[in-house]
């Protein structure tokens, strides 16, 4: 994360609602070698504070969960390139705009008799930014093949005990240079939903 203070100004509430609504991040966990890390949807909880997910039983993380664990779920946002051409003024440097949320906590294994709740909870939101599509739910599978499956994976949630935010929007830059800039990412800016940053970069507070 990013130490400059001018990017880690963003209001708590406004990193829970981005971090609930992006919904998949990596969890990172600590080892002797090399961190683990794992590519996971999950749910948040309105006060950010409780994040519940799934992995697959043989994930190197689930075997280490015979008890509680310190971890990082990193969630990432829009992010590109910002060339200082862009900023029609001199002495510029090249930089890279994004967004990213850190839940920091203890995750911890739950009883395997939540699993289906979980599984169903997370197809619903999802299913429903497919709206007007009829939602799918877990109850057009066939006799017995749901429980088969979920017999692979483990339901895991988070103790969030510190939420992160970096929200670098060049914000240290005076408005009119950071509003030139933003034209130039949304029109060719590489990097991942530019327009969506662009948007971000013109209105950093809100």
């Amino acid at each position: 994360m990013h130490p400059n203070p001018a990017f880690r100004q963003t209001p708590e509430a406004r990193n829970i609602g981005f971090a609930r609504e992006q919904g998949f991040g990596l969890l990172c966990v600590g080892t002797g070698d090399a961190p683990l890390v794992s590519h996971i949807p999950f749910l948040l909880s309105e006060d950010g504070r409780r994040a519940e997910f799934h992995l697959v039983r043989s994930n190197p993380i689930a075997r280490m969960l015979a008890a509680p664990l310190q971890a990082r779920l990193a969630v990432q946002g829009p992010h590109s390139y910002v060339s200082p051409d862009w900023y029609g003024v001199e002495d510029q440097v090249p930089t890279w705009n994004y967004i990213a949320v850190h839940l920091v906590g203890e995750v911890s294994l739950q009883p395997q008799d939540r699993l289906r709740d979980l599984l169903d909870r997370q197809s619903a939101v999802y299913e429903e930014r497919l709206a007007p599509k009829r939602p799918w739910t877990s109850g057009k599978m066939s006799d017995g093949v749901m429980e088969k499956m979920m017999r692979q994976i483990v339901p895991c949630v988070m103790a969030v005990a510190e939420i992160q935010g970096t929200w670098k929007l060049n914000q240290n830059k005076p408005e009119e240079v950071r509003l030139r800039a933003a034209g130039e990412v949304e029109a060719q800016g590489p990097g991942q939903e530019a327009a969506a940053l662009a948007a971000h970069m013109r209105a950093p507070d809100g």
